[in-house]
């Protein structure tokens, strides 16, 4: 890359950067008006108001992220690899926040299905055809869209119970909706399990998004016994599968296996 140049792709660099700045504008309206969470329905599957910094976590990777774009590694996986992928993310992330935040929630719902779909786009670009080899591409490549990956998934049921499901403050939990709600806590951390099982070492800041998104609904839902307890359980389930990506995330690093690991594996070229 010795004929690099910080002007390559500049003008993919530049949108990058100014949705990047418009995205995290949206996210942080709606995070500094914490009447925004309260004022939102309180479902069975509600989680605490902290469970939303993990937007916060994310906003910040994602700067890093448009700073590496500068550089022949970044560039070479964000401009060539994830390309318009992510003005495209941005601005559905943007679309659906500002619609949860107008209440609108059905709406919301199928942009959270959108948002979901892109992130899932940009996570299998990067996880199948771009491994790591470097700390910078591991923090701020893969990093931030594994943890985006899995709140995502969050997101999606969160919204969908917001959307179609009942009011935990003015309905009792009636026998389909603590099914519903059981379902939903399942299938969150079975999901958790796959990151964790996804490749030998595990994807761990999927799994950790996933953890920590159920343990703050076991922290917000008291007014129903089964749902609190229920959530607990899929908690400690899912810290397991983010001890299990620990270990192999420890395993990897003394390995020393930043590298390349097989030819299918192997890094982007041109817009593939």
């Amino acid at each position: 890359m010795a004929d690099y140049s910080w002007k390559d792709g500049i003008f993919l660099k530049i949108v990058n950067v100014v949705v990047y700045i418009l995205f995290l504008g949206s996210n942080i309206y709606t995070a500094s008006s914490l009447e925004k969470y309260f004022s939102a329905p309180v479902t069975y599957i509600t989680p605490a108001p902290w469970a939303f910094l993990i937007w916060t976590v994310i906003h910040f990777l994602l700067l890093g992220t448009v700073i590496y774009q500068f550089f022949p590694a970044g560039k070479h996986v964000i401009i060539d690899g994830i390309s318009w992928r992510f003005p495209l993310l941005a601005v559905l992330n943007a679309i659906y926040v500002n619609l949860w935040a107008a209440h609108h929630y059905v709406w919301a719902f199928v942009f959270s299905l959108f948002v979901s779909s892109a992130v899932t786009h940009i996570y299998y670009v990067v996880k199948k055809h771009h491994v790591s080899q470097s700390l910078a591409d591991e923090l701020l490549v893969h990093l931030p869209f594994s943890l985006y990956h899995g709140w995502t998934t969050v997101l999606v049921v969160l919204t969908a119970f917001e959307a179609f499901g009942v009011s935990a403050v003015d309905h009792p939990a009636g026998v389909w909706t603590k099914v519903l709600v059981f379902l939903a806590l399942f299938f969150l951390e079975g999901t958790a399990a796959t990151y964790a099982f996804s490749t030998p070492e595990g994807d761990l800041p999927a799994s950790i998004a996933i953890a920590f998104s159920l343990f703050a609904i076991f922290a917000e839902q008291t007014s129903s016994g089964f749902v609190h307890w229920s959530a607990l359980v899929f908690a400690i389930l899912a810290l397991l599968w983010v001890i299990k990506g620990f270990w192999g995330l420890s395993v990897k690093i003394r390995g020393g296996s930043l590298r390349l690991e097989d030819e299918e594996r192997g890094p982007l070229v041109g817009g593939h």
